[in-house]
């Protein structure tokens, strides 16, 4: 269909992973444009490399004493510096890249307008070179973790998905497909620690970013299983704020959540 793809989700969901596996599937770029608030047009689309000019002018001032001649030839692609949208819309691959517009809900409301231009036609006027259109039209992604409403307009230029956690058996098929050397035990004990913390009240509930993370420092700490020392000492893996720590230790405490009943995982969960 030719149109971008909206995904919206909490933070850590795999919303950007899924940009970066497609990339490596079709053996294409990925282009990564980092929204953030005062994002704006030069910043995401060109700037003029202007040390580059000026050092030309000075060398045709010294050389040439004219000035006036050079100024027209220091307006061209090779004095350009080409941001995201515009390293995009001129690339030259043999297969289209992939343009990852990652927290779209960061940038102003101003940026996402700029934005409604630059996705209809994927073309740019730049005023001293003339328009440059995409020869081969990217494939894009915007992510969301919907801090704020994406406006009407640009959610209608796309297709729209809308990611949830993993389930327990897919949230262990991605750590046992991104640590193969982990212990089979070790990774649904880390799934059902997950599962049951998601359904709890913390601030920031952990994302699958976090299981990875909380995986890896389990690996390299040569663990096996899980216990309650285990996972109290590992666990700025997966909270991220002090007032969820705390509330952590509160519900081991007092037994809200008890850690030996969940981590006795059954071996029929995952066959």
């Amino acid at each position: 269909m030719g149109k971008p793809l909206l995904l919206e989700g909490e933070a850590g969901v795999g919303k950007t992973e899924i940009a970066k596996v497609l990339a490596k599937v079709l053996d294409a770029k990925l282009i990564r444009l980092q929204c953030y608030e005062g994002l704006d047009a030069n910043t995401a689309l060109y700037e003029w490399n202007y040390p580059k000019q000026m050092l030309r002018i000075k060398l045709e001032e010294v050389e040439h004493g004219d000035r006036e001649a050079v100024e027209t030839e220091i307006f061209t692609q090779d004095y350009l510096i080409k941001r995201p949208l515009l390293e995009a819309i001129q690339s030259d691959g043999a297969n289209p890249p992939v343009l990852l517009i990652d927290e779209i809900d960061r940038a102003d409301m101003e940026f996402e307008a700029f934005l409604l231009e630059v996705l209809s036609d994927f073309q740019i006027t730049i005023p001293e070179i003339g328009t440059i259109s995409a020869k081969h039209r990217p494939y894009v992604f915007l992510t969301s973790n919907r801090t704020r409403e994406i406006h009407d307009a640009l959610k209608r230029r796309c297709l729209y998905h809308w990611i949830e956690y993993p389930t327990f058996e897919k949230e262990y098929e991605i750590i046992t497909t991104k640590f193969p050397q982990a212990e089979a035990n070790m990774a649904k004990q880390i799934c059902a620690f997950m599962q049951r913390v998601r359904e709890m009240n913390f601030y920031k509930r952990p994302g699958v970013a976090e299981t990875l993370d909380w995986a890896s420092a389990l690996i390299a700490l040569n663990r096996k299983g899980l216990d309650d020392k285990t996972v109290i000492e590992t666990m700025g893996c997966v909270f991220k704020y002090r007032e969820d720590l705390h509330h952590l230790k509160e519900q081991i405490d007092g037994k809200q959540l008890n850690l030996e009943a969940l981590l006795r995982v059954s071996p029929e969960m995952v066959s």
